[in-house]
């Protein structure tokens, strides 16, 4: 004989069994370790619930989306472990998280930095792709107004053209003439120059930086000098600094004002390599430390000429017998 439904008892879910259970599905609801979850909120109303869950999410990660992919996964998951009713979830974002790499992709991604991607940036060339460009634009129209005015209206051809075809056809470079051979070598000079500026990155004053995959960075050679210059001027003993960088070396010269050169040296050396180290860079510079002695103040005065212990007695000096 079955016992009436009435009479079997009843199940009763309390707010904070909801409230762990909207907590715990907020975590997964982007991925293991995403989503941070504070503290959450629930009330039970009958079979109804309503949650609420107050997280962090991940960056960089599109607000809109993140969220409610983790509203409706709580709302979802919730409702499916209690059994309940829950209509919706009201999510908080209290804060945003910078996603961390593992140590092991990190280092991949680096060396990859270094070694394939970390190059210099290009440099866009506007000076001169500004200057190339008025004054072939400048010549370009000027020829041809005069074709079209000559073609079109029928005027006659303007001085400057016919002097200059006919000074070219006389003064070529075949006829050994200095203004011709001066020109051909002045516009072989200007393509030369032109073609280096294509070939070549440029900026030579910045510095590659190793960083992951897909992402370009670069520092200023002169912020790396001056990080060294103040981290070697810390070194006791050490007086002035001056630090060159390059492309693949940087030289460190101080003066040393007191102390062992030797040791003062070694502590130098290990500065700047620890200074340059710390700038992040996809081609470690290769550090050249030199230490000399520096001149402080002016040279001590000579102590007095000693005087002769015959002419001394009792702290006054003999007197002639008479």
């Amino acid at each position: 004989m079955s016992t009436p439904a009435a009479e079997r008892g009843s199940t009763t879910v309390t707010d904070r069994a909801v409230r762990r259970i909207a907590e715990r599905a907020a975590t997964e609801a982007l991925g293991p370790g995403e989503v941070q979850v504070g503290r959450g909120s629930a009330v039970v109303q009958g079979r109804r619930a309503r949650v609420g869950v107050t997280v962090t999410l991940p960056y960089p990660a599109v607000l809109d989306e993140a969220g409610e992919r983790v509203r409706s996964h709580v709302a979802g998951r919730t409702a499916e472990l209690t059994g309940l009713t829950v209509p919706s979830a009201r999510v908080r974002v209290r804060a945003l998280r910078v996603r961390e790499l593992p140590q092991e992709a990190a280092s991949t991604g680096a060396v990859e930095a270094g070694e394939v991607r970390a190059r210099r940036p290009w440099s866009e060339r506007r000076a001169p792709v500004a200057v190339v460009a008025c004054l072939v634009t400048a010549a370009c129209g000027l020829l041809l107004y005069d074709v079209v005015s000559v073609h079109a209206a029928g005027r006659a051809p303007a001085r400057w053209r016919t002097r200059s075809v006919e000074w070219l056809s006389a003064h070529g470079p075949d006829g050994a003439a200095w203004p011709g051979l001066a020109v051909a070598a002045g516009v072989f000079a200007l393509g030369v120059w032109l073609l280096v500026l294509a070939v070549t990155p440029g900026l030579r004053g910045r510095l590659p930086m190793a960083a992951p995959v897909g992402v370009r960075a670069s520092v200023d050679r002169r912020a790396v000098a001056a990080l060294l210059r103040d981290a070697v001027a810390d070194v006791p003993g050490i007086g002035r600094v001056r630090v060159d960088v390059g492309r693949r070396r940087a030289r460190v010269r101080a003066g040393l004002r007191f102390g062992a050169r030797k040791t003062a040296r070694a502590a130098v050396a290990e500065a700047a390599e620890e200074a340059a180290a710390s700038c992040g860079l996809a081609r470690p510079l290769r550090v050249h430390v030199r230490v000399r002695p520096e001149a402080v103040g002016s040279a001590p005065p000579e102590p007095p000429a000693a005087v002769p212990a015959s002419t001394v007695r009792g702290g006054a000096a003999d007197e002639p017998a008479p």
